[in-house]
Parts: C-alpha cells; structure tokens; sequence
C-alpha cells in the first residue's frame, strides 16, 4: 500500500484510506444484516409454520373427538339435530386439515397429517354406512362398526400425539443449529471487527505517519537552521506536496548557506586584512605613548589611552572573528591534554578580581572537591571560561552577585555560570549562540559586544564532545551551562 500511494497527494490518500475503511466497516454491517436476517426467518419459521401447527393439531384433536361423541349421540338417540352438528364438526375438521396440510412443508409432518386424512376418510365411510343402516331400519353388526371406529380414533390420535412430538423436536432442532449459527456469527463477527478495527488502526497509522513523519523531519531541519546549521540534505519520499516542499526547503538551505559562506569569507578576509594596519597602529600608539617621537602632554597622554584600548578591542574582534572562521570551517587545530578543570576555573577567576572590585561585585566560588581531571585544549577551555565570565561581569549589575560552580553528574563534569543580571527573554534564549546575536538588556545595560564570544564557546565546547546552554528568567539573572565528558 506505501509503495502504491506513494505518488497520492495528500487529499487522495486520505480519500482512498477513508474509502478502504468505508468498505470494511460496510463488510461487516452486511454480515451483521444477513445474519440477523438468518435469524429472523428461522424465527418466523417456528413462529409461523411449527406453533401454527400445534396450535391447529390441538383444535384438530377437540374437533375429531367433538364429532365423534356427536356421531354416537346420534345413532343411540335416532336424533337429526345431532347428526348435523357431527356433519359440521366434520367439515371444521376437514377445513383445519386441509390449511395445516397446506403450512406443513416437511414431508414427515406431510406424511402424519395425510395418514391422519387417510384414516379420518374411512371413519367417515363406516359413519355414513352406518348411518345408511339406520335410516333403512336395517340389521348391521353394529358392534364391528362401533370398534372399528374406535380403532381408528385412537390411530389419528396417535398420529397426532406423533405429529405433536416431531413438530416439537423439529422446531427444539431448529432452535438449536440458530444458537450454535449464533455462536458461529458472533465468533465471526468478532474476527471480521477485530481484523476491521486493526486495518483501520494500521491504515490510520499509515498515512498519519505519511503525513507527520516529512512534517517532523522539517521541523527538524527548521530547528537546525535556527541553530545556525545550513545543511540540504533533506530527502523525503513522501506526498506530491511534501516532496515539493521538501526540495523548496533544500533550496532554501542551499541559499542560505550560501549567503553564510559569503558572510563568514567576508569577515574572514576584512579580519585578516585589518589585522596587519591595526597591529601597526598598536604599536605606533605604544610608541607615541613612550614619547619616542617627542614629549606628549597630560591630555594627549588620555586621548593616546582610550585610542589604545579601542585598538585593543578592536584586534580582540579580528581575532575572535578570525577563530570563529577557522571553526566553523573545521580548521581549527585543538592540542588536548590532561588538565585539572577546577585549577583553570580558579586561574580565570583570578584574572577577573580587578573588573569584580571595580563593580564591587561579589563573587561565590563552588567548586565541588576532588573533580576528575579531562582532556581538553587548555587555552581554548581558559577562552570559554573567559568568555562566559565576562560576559556574567559585564551584565551584572553593581553590587551584584555572581555563582561559579563545578560538579561531577556520572560520567560529566557540568560547569554553571550564574549571574544577577537582568535576565534573558525567552525568544531570545534559543539565538544567545548564534553568531553576531546581541541581546536586548534594556537601557540599564548599553554596553554591547562582538556578538562572537558566545558562538566561540559553543563550538569550542562541542568540539570537546560536550554540549552548552543558558537558562534565565527576565529580572532573575541567568545561568549558563556546560558539560564535559569525563
């Protein structure tokens, strides 16, 4: 069925799933209905033919022996009236006989009931024969006709006792093979709805996951490329209209990965062309500052201060701009080795006492004791330290507290760094690593970064096989974490 819907849109799988459940469902109504209709006609059958029969087998027997007693009544008593009321007897009788002749339809009962007519006509000849005697006065042995007579109602009684009985047993047979046809349908109907219900199950299943499984796997993608991942790879042998979708999207990824590399080579290059003149101006500064090219004063002494610190800074982009290309294009050259997590961590925390006193921020060590020793690059592990320190530095406010812990979870070693600050929104939580990002703190917090040094430690801690993330409530401060395999 998945290979033969493979090239349905959307709309015709589920046109044709809800037909294939359509059908089942009408499947097992129509063996439902032509099992109920099954039980109907036997049910009618017994009620129409088997008590018809008994009920008109009883007036039958009352009518025989009713013109029998007439009969006698009138031959000892010479007496017209009653011999009438025996010939009306009769006709009931034969009238009856005649209609259960007609609803019997299985040759046994047949059978009886033409044996009883059978005999019923000889009484009626031995009754009109001596009758005939009577009205000619004539002699006849009367008792010969009289146990004759006899014999023969006690014969279409016993018929009748027998027609009673297979009547009976044939309508309790009857009954029987509807109970076990019964048992049969049900056990049946419980196959053909369990068989139903499973196929509606697994065809549900199928073009659900047709539907959510392309669907999952863009979202997927949608998330990587959030996460500044560019990669169009997706393959999906789906619906007409996810298919499309699906090559939409691939270009899409394609372009931007595109307009990425574009980005990332051009910072690459004004990075590495800017670096030589600043240099150079580094060093002229330096040069102006020890009054090499003559005396400098008070003044020009400031302005040559804050003109060094910019080019500072300014280098320290370059550089930072220039690690990042080399990382995201993979080469980036990491030398590990066996190194004490814990004596890095104090040795970053040291460096930063002057810019904490400066904002007489208070600052809590809680390194956990006895940490396990990892290998890492030590001065790329020192940059991500740095990084994340200056970062809880820069954003906290004076006065304000900040929470360096380290501790082993199984086989990890998980680093938190946690700030009072003002805290991160949410939607801006997922984009903290992206590269160039810059937070929004508000005015209370103007002073802004590269936006590199985040993205830095994302790939310098994912190169070490570990993972980063942040956690933060508006007004609350923020809490950035990474782990470490030990």
């Amino acid at each position: 069925m998945i290979a033969f819907t493979m090239g349905l849109s959307i709309f015709w799988r589920l046109i044709l799933g809800y037909l294939i459940i359509f059908i089942l469902v009408m499947m097992v109504g129509v063996f439902a209905f032509l099992q109920v209709r099954q039980f109907h006609t036997v049910t009618q059958y017994v009620i129409n033919v088997d008590n018809r029969i008994l009920e008109y087998e009883k007036k039958l027997e009352e009518s025989l022996l009713s013109q029998h007693r007439f009969l006698k009544k009138s031959i000892i008593s010479k007496d017209l009236g009653l011999y009438a009321q025996f010939i009306s007897s009769k006709e009931v009788f034969l009238r009856d006989l005649g209609f259960i002749l007609n609803v019997a339809d299985t040759p046994s009962h047949v059978d009886l009931l033409k044996k009883i007519r059978e005999a019923h006509g000889r009484y009626l000849i031995l009754a009109e024969e001596e009758s005939g005697y009577i009205l000619s006065r004539k002699k006849y042995p009367k008792k010969h006709y009289e146990e004759e007579k006899e014999r023969l109602i006690d014969e279409i009684l016993n018929d009748f006792e027998q027609l009673d009985i297979r009547v009976r047993q044939d309508a309790q047979l009857r009954m029987q093979e509807l109970g076990e046809k019964g048992d049969a349908a049900r056990d049946i109907a419980l196959i053909l709805a369990s068989v139903a219900l499973g196929t509606v199950i697994v065809i549900s299943f199928l073009i659900t996951r047709g539907i959510t499984k392309p669907l999952n796997l863009l979202r997927i993608k949608t998330r990587e490329i959030s996460e500044g991942i560019f990669k169009s790879d997706l393959n999906i042998s789906s619906s007409p209209e996810i298919s499309d979708l699906a090559q939409a999207f691939n270009l899409m990824t394609h372009s931007l990965s595109t307009l990425d590399r574009m980005k990332s080579d051009f910072f690459s290059t004004m990075s590495h062309e800017l670096r030589t003149p600043l240099t150079s101006i580094k060093e002229g500064i330096a040069l102006l500052q020890e009054e090499t090219a003559g005396p400098v004063t008070e003044k020009q002494k400031k302005l040559l201060s804050i003109v060094s610190q910019e080019s500072r800074r300014l280098i320290d982009l370059v550089n930072s701009s220039l690690d990042l290309s080399k990382m995201e294009s993979g080469m980036m050259t990491y030398h590990f080795e066996t190194a004490d997590l814990a004596v890095l961590i104090n040795q970053v925390l040291l460096e930063m006492i002057p810019l904490l006193e400066t904002k007489k921020i208070l600052l809590e060590n809680a390194l956990a004791s006895g940490l396990p020793k990892i290998r890492v690059d030590r001065e790329r592990m020192l940059q991500v330290l740095r990084n994340l320190l200056s970062n809880a530095v820069k954003f906290t406010p004076e006065g304000g507290r900040i929470i360096v812990s380290a501790e082993g979870v199984g086989k990890e070693i998980r680093v938190a760094v946690k700030d009072s600050g003002p805290g991160i929104p949410a939607e801006q939580q997922t984009t903290v690593f992206f590269k160039f990002h810059q937070g929004d703190t508000g005015k209370s917090y103007p002073s802004k970064g590269s936006g590199l040094g985040l993205a830095i430690v994302k790939h310098i801690i994912t190169s070490h096989g570990g993972r980063v993330w942040v956690e933060s409530q508006e007004g609350r401060g923020s809490s950035f974490f990474f782990i470490l395999p030990v």
